[in-house]
């Protein structure tokens, strides 16, 4: 009787009473013990990382809000042409090609010449000889017309040229015409040309060619 008595006292110390290596793992491990202190120092290194990461962020997006604010800043500025800016670039190409075109139309003529009907208008050179059809005196500073196959009266004056230029409809009460002459007139001077002439060799005209 006595032996079973101490069997089952046995049984229960055991099943109540004593820890059971298999449970310890499934609660909460003792703080400070062996296995518990490398847990700790591994949760720990997980800690900061996540606080280096989360700082990384902030960080990012601080400076994303400072991009975005100076931005903000440079448009809202009041002599900020927004359109030139985000237009510049797609033309930055054709804008050679305009400046290139504009180029090709400023051209003058040399030498400058005067001529008949006959020759035709343009720029003028030493192999193209053609009549400059952008005249203008520099001591008016007036365009000079001119009318092909007519003449200028010898009546002409100073006052009439004064007085009527450019208006054609008053000017050709002094037109006669001329077949093959052309006739040049600004504010202040006039001529009749019926040959090819360069104009260097009327001393007394202040022509010039005003650009093609």
């Amino acid at each position: 009787m006595a032996k079973d008595l101490d069997e089952l006292l046995d049984e229960v110390e055991t099943k109540f009473c004593r820890l059971d290596p298999r449970r310890l793992g499934l609660g909460e491990r003792p703080k400070g013990g062996g296995g518990g202190g490398g847990g700790g120092t591994h949760g720990g290194d997980r800690s900061r990382a996540q606080e280096k990461e989360n700082l990384r962020s902030t960080e990012t997006c601080k400076k994303e809000d400072d991009l975005d604010s100076l931005i903000d800043e440079i448009f809202e500025e009041p002599n900020f042409n927004q359109k030139s800016f985000q237009k510049f670039k797609s033309k930055s190409s054709s804008n050679t090609s305009v400046r290139t075109s504009i180029q090709g139309l400023s051209k003058s003529c040399s030498p400058v010449y005067l001529s008949g009907s006959a020759i035709p208008c343009g720029i003028g050179t030493n192999t193209s000889q053609r009549a400059c059809d952008r005249l203008r005196c520099i001591a008016c500073d007036f365009r000079i017309v001119s009318y092909n196959d007519y003449m200028w009266d010898k009546s002409c004056d100073y006052l009439f040229f004064r007085n009527n230029m450019p208006e054609f409809h008053k000017l050709k009460a002094k037109l006669i015409q001329k077949k093959g002459a052309r006739a040049y007139a600004c504010q202040c001077s006039w001529r009749t040309v019926e040959e090819l002439t360069d104009l260097q060799a009327d001393h007394q005209l202040r022509w010039v060619c005003g650009k093609h």
